[in-house]
Parts: structure tokens; C-alpha cells; sequence
């Protein structure tokens, strides 16, 4: 990925230092705006991709779209759970408070922002990002973005721990029964486009299929659970053994269950791994 740093135009002196350390942190170039347009700066210095540091924070421009942070579904599901409405990665997880979850694919951070959310300021949760790009970006906001007519979701949003690493490389330097739960949300085998939100990073994002070996990791790692979701219909709970899948009725979305908790009288983990 050939990536540039610039900034909105009229940048203050902030945001040019915001687009400098970005840069020095992501190891590639700034280059100041000068009144040039995105086009002419993808032209002129060969760039696909190009991180803008504007008021709001940096966004993204790729072919496929443009990504910067925002709370997606995350403030509806927030509402709706304190309206006394269920969500389904909160029940396939059973999740509370008090609880930690490893997000092994934090992306937009969506679920974890939910997932925090429910843990509350006595629980936890660490969200890990391959996408040292995405990382940043989801990072940033995690710390910056307001609510300002919740402070519950703000502080929701600032208790995510953000992580630039490999989830297969992390799990296996974790200790056994690290976090209550352990979550996945790998980018579907089969996508769903209609997810706008997804589209733009999806160059940005690892692909890679969840692995058998990972899930025994996994399960190594969890107290309780480890939840994979899926696309409905999807053969990869069947490739990874999941028998257990929760979700909506008429939800495009499935979650596969693993419950790593020692059976009643037998001991030892349910799932054979």
C-alpha cells in the first residue's frame, strides 16, 4: 500500500502536528496540503491511499471509499439495551458487568464499543487490530470522539484498549483463562456489500480465514466463551466446527458459540479441540 499523510486545508498548527506524528508513526510521509486536491496529491506523489488530518480527527481515503471513525450501530444497540431491549452478541456471549473480552478484530470497534458498554467501568475490554492503519484511526477516536448527550457512551468508548497486533501471535502469549471471553468477527467469506461501512477498509483489513488452531487458542484464553460471528448461512461455523450458532430470526448475522467452561462432574473443555 503506497499511503501519504496530509491534512485538511487551512490546517491549524495542531492538526499539522497531529498529521506529522501520524506519519512518523505509521512510518510513511507527510506532505503538506498547499492547496492541492486529494486527486492531484494521489497523482503527484503515486499514492493509493491517503490519511487526511482534519478538525475531526484523520480519515482515510481509499478506492473503495473513505473511513474515519464514527459509532456506526453502536449508539442504536446502546439505546436499545438500555431501553430493555436484547442484543444478540450480548446474549451469545452472556456477557455482564464486570466481565473482560478480547476483541480479536476490533475494525470499527462496533462490538466492542457495545461490549464495553455492557462490561462497564468494571470490566474490560482489549481490542486487537492486525491494521496498523486501522488500529490508528479506531484508535483515535476511541479517545476523541464525544458524545455529548451520553457521557455513558463516551466513557464506554474510552474504556476500549487498543491493540496493533495479530490476534494468532497474541493469543499464544496469553496465559490460560485470561478473559472471560474471547470474540472474532472475522471479514466475512462470502460479504455482505450492503455493508457500506465495512467496503472502505476492506483493502485496509486482513483477510485471512479464522483457523482451527486459533479457536484452540482461544479456548485456552477464555474463562467462559469464545463467540465467532458470522454471516448467516455461512459454511464456516461447519469448517471450524461451531454446532452452537444464536442470532435473530430474520438477522443476516449468526454467532457460534463455544462454552469453554469446565462440563458439570466431568471437567476439562467441552470443545474438541
Amino acid at each position: 500500500m503506497s499511503l501519504i499523510v496530509t491534512t485538511a486545508q487551512r490546517p491549524s498548527n495542531d492538526i499539522i502536528q497531529t498529521a506529522n506524528d501520524i506519519a512518523a508513526r505509521l512510518g510513511v510521509p507527510f506532505i503538506p496540503r498547499n492547496r492541492y486536491s486529494l486527486a492531484a496529491l494521489r497523482e503527484k506523489y503515486e499514492a493509493c491511499d491517503l490519511i487526511v488530518v482534519a478538525s475531526n480527527g484523520p480519515i482515510i481515503h481509499t478506492a473503495a471509499g473513505d473511513y474515519f471513525f464514527h459509532l456506526s450501530m453502536a449508539e442504536l444497540r446502546i439505546k436499545n439495551l438500555i431501553n430493555g431491549k436484547h442484543d444478540h452478541m450480548v446474549n451469545a456471549m452472556g456477557l455482564t458487568a464486570g466481565m473482560s473480552v478480547l476483541d480479536c478484530t476490533l475494525g470499527l470497534a462496533t462490538d466492542a464499543i457495545v461490549a464495553s458498554f455492557v462490561a462497564g467501568a468494571t470490566g474490560s475490554v482489549t481490542g486487537l487490530e492486525s491494521s496498523q492503519v486501522i488500529a490508528l484511526i479506531t484508535g483515535y477516536g476511541l479517545q476523541h470522539f464525544t458524545v455529548d448527550s451520553d457521557v455513558d457512551i463516551t466513557s464506554s468508548l474510552r474504556r476500549v484498549k487498543v491493540v496493533n497486533a495479530d490476534y494468532c501471535q497474541y493469543l499464544k502469549n496469553l496465559p490460560d483463562n485470561s478473559f472471560d471471553i474471547v470474540y472474532f468477527d472475522p471479514m466475512f467469506r462470502n460479504p455482505l456489500y450492503k455493508s457500506s461501512n465495512v467496503n472502505p477498509i476492506r483493502t485496509l483489513a486482513d483477510m485471512s480465514p479464522l483457523t482451527p488452531g486459533a479457536l484452540k487458542q482461544a479456548c485456552r484464553v477464555a474463562k467462559q466463551k469464545v463467540v465467532v460471528k458470522e454471516a448467516a448461512g455461512s459454511s464456516e461455523f461447519a469448517r471450524l466446527g461451531l454446532f452452537t450458532a444464536v442470532g435473530g430470526k430474520y438477522s443476516s448475522i449468526r454467532y457460534g458459540v463455544i462454552d469453554c467452561r469446565p462440563k458439570t462432574g466431568g471437567g476439562g473443555q467441552p470443545w474438541n479441540v
